[in-house]
């Protein structure tokens, strides 16, 4: 039997990177709105309501870019040349959030500055995903084998937007993450950021859908045309769901329910991404065929995948299981 290698590594490296989007992007959301606390017992809270966890969430962004590199290596060579201002900012921003969150503890006359650390990291990082997945979906400039675009190819009106797109969502993920996780008056700040974060993104959601089609004639196609016209009627009806979700939930002040509609919201806009992108992996023209390694290759890979994937969400709902419920104010990295 026979399997179609290329499609099953295209799959597993998007789970990847949903899973670091959805994970990492609630961190990266507490750390944009940590300027908006004035209280040092409550950044103190934030901080310590991801610290258990955000390290082993970057594992997936590890994952998804290795495993492009070494699944989709024309991908990779294509890609990275067009992205390597973002990429390179978004690299700064982690590396700031994760000495600020070693060294924010260990002073307290300059701890100032690693709060700017921490959330000036946050925000460059999410800005830089955004431009990122903004440049992808517009198109990148391809001749041969290599990138011909330019050096700030990835600078435009849509990209930008997309930027501040994920700056919105990650907010809110964040948001509804200190809504779950903490208590008293943090997390009455949290509900009412959560509330105009959720607004917020729905409307960056929809704009960014309907410029999307536009983009290109084959993804007006995918929306439009039939039979994918039923995956794009449905993702919107799963959108308003997630909605109502999300709203009640802050509305019943519910713990969980905002969180996790928020995760769908984030869920069903990377399956809008899918829609658009299938069966490239760079748009326009490389499909994800045309940039995988040879089967003997995808095959031995996918070896060491089966045993490393599985192990990997072993760790990382044990994680979760082990540091569920309210964040303690007395304990902490401090």
């Amino acid at each position: 039997m026979s399997f179609d290698l290329p499609f099953i590594w295209a799959c597993l490296i998007a789970f990847a990177v949903l899973a670091y989007a959805i994970l990492d992007g609630f961190d990266l959301g507490v750390g944009i709105l940590f300027p908006f606390s004035k209280s040092e017992h409550d950044r103190n809270v934030m901080m310590n309501s991801v610290a258990p966890v955000w390290d082993g969430n970057e594992t997936w962004l590890v994952l998804g870019g290795g495993g492009l590199m070494a699944v989709f290596p024309l991908a990779y060579a294509v890609v990275f040349p067009a992205l390597y201002a973002p990429l390179i900012a978004m690299l700064i921003g982690l590396v700031l959030r994760g000495v600020a969150f070693e060294f924010r503890w260990r002073t307290k006359r300059g701890q100032f500055l690693w709060d700017w650390a921490f959330s000036g990291g946050s925000i460059i990082a999410a800005l830089s995903q955004g431009f990122a997945m903004g440049t992808l979906v517009q198109g990148i400039q391809i001749s041969g084998r290599a990138y011909v675009g330019g050096w700030w190819d990835w600078l435009t009106p849509f990209s930008t937007f997309t930027a501040l797109a994920v700056v919105v969502g990650y907010a809110l993920l964040g948001a509804t993450w200190l809504v779950m996780k903490t208590e008293g008056q943090l997390q009455d700040t949290a509900l009412s950021q959560a509330r105009n974060a959720a607004v917020a993104t729905l409307v960056v959601v929809g704009l960014v859908s309907l410029w999307t089609p536009f983009l290109r004639p084959e993804y007006f196609e995918r929306w439009f045309k039939f039979p994918t016209v039923i995956f794009s009627a449905i993702v919107p009806l799963l959108v308003a769901a997630c909605a109502y979700g999300l709203f009640t939930g802050l509305r019943d002040r519910l713990d969980y329910r905002p969180f996790l509609s928020a995760l769908g919201i984030f869920v069903l806009c990377f399956v809008g991404l899918g829609i658009s992108f299938y069966p490239y992996i760079v748009p326009p023209s490389l499909s994800i065929w045309d940039a995988a390694a040879p089967d003997k290759s995808l095959r031995f890979l996918l070896v060491g995948m089966a045993i490393m994937m599985p192990l990997i969400l072993i760790y990382t709902a044990y994680s979760y299981w082990v540091f569920r419920g309210k964040v303690n104010p007395e304990e902490g990295y401090h």
